[in-house]
């Protein structure tokens, strides 16, 4: 089992990074709880700008790049972390994804995730990112996660859960799905597998 995480953040170090560690971390124990143990890539687009940009003008992937195209279309799930600017996704993270098949992400788990400097953004998971990977015919996990500025460190109060929680949620979501479906197992239907994997979702 393979999970491939994607990351276009564009400092190092990086929250954007930062956020799909965490995520990453937390699907790899609800997998390991359910007895997986899933191989991890991390694609980190800030080092394939240059590669994706000669490639959207070429039509030909240079090396580096087809090598973190197939680590995700071939990955048994995803997690996707972007930047917020002009409360959207980046352009590195869309044209990463503009140059991938778009039947390759049929049927695949997918959690996104975003991070920013304020919570203002925290709607462009829903309004940005959500549709993107919907209109590839992915499976977007329940759980959005979004980090703000002030939300590290942050457990949360009696109203809210904190980012803990919320990577923990995401995390779990993601290990179901993918654990759900056999490993080279040929997918179902998009839609059958989408209302069965997350009707059995269960949290305590």
């Amino acid at each position: 089992m393979k999970l491939t995480v994607v990351s276009a953040g564009l400092s190092t170090p990086s929250s954007t990074r930062l956020l799909a560690d965490r995520l990453a971390e937390s699907a790899r124990d609800e997998l390991a709880a359910k007895g997986r143990a899933p191989s991890t890539e991390v694609v980190e687009l800030r080092e394939l700008a240059g590669d994706i940009a000669n490639h959207l003008v070429t039509g030909f992937p240079p090396p580096r790049l087809s090598a973190a195209i197939d680590a995700v279309t071939a990955a048994d799930g995803l997690i996707v972390v972007t930047p917020v600017f002009a409360a959207s996704y980046s352009g590195l993270f869309k044209s990463f994804f503009d140059v991938i098949d778009p039947d390759a992400l049929s049927g695949k788990p997918v959690l996104i995730a975003a991070t920013g400097g304020t919570a203002r953004h925290s709607l462009a998971l829903e309004h940005a990112v959500r549709p993107l990977f919907a209109y590839l015919r992915a499976v977007v996990v329940p759980t959005a996660v979004f980090a703000a500025s002030e939300d590290w460190g942050s457990g949360g109060d009696e109203y809210t859960e904190g980012l803990p929680g919320r990577v923990r949620r995401a995390g779990v979501e993601l290990a179901t799905l993918m654990a759900a479906r056999p490993v080279g197992e040929e997918p179902e239907d998009d839609v059958t597998v989408l209302e069965r994997q997350l009707a059995d979702l269960r949290f305590d």
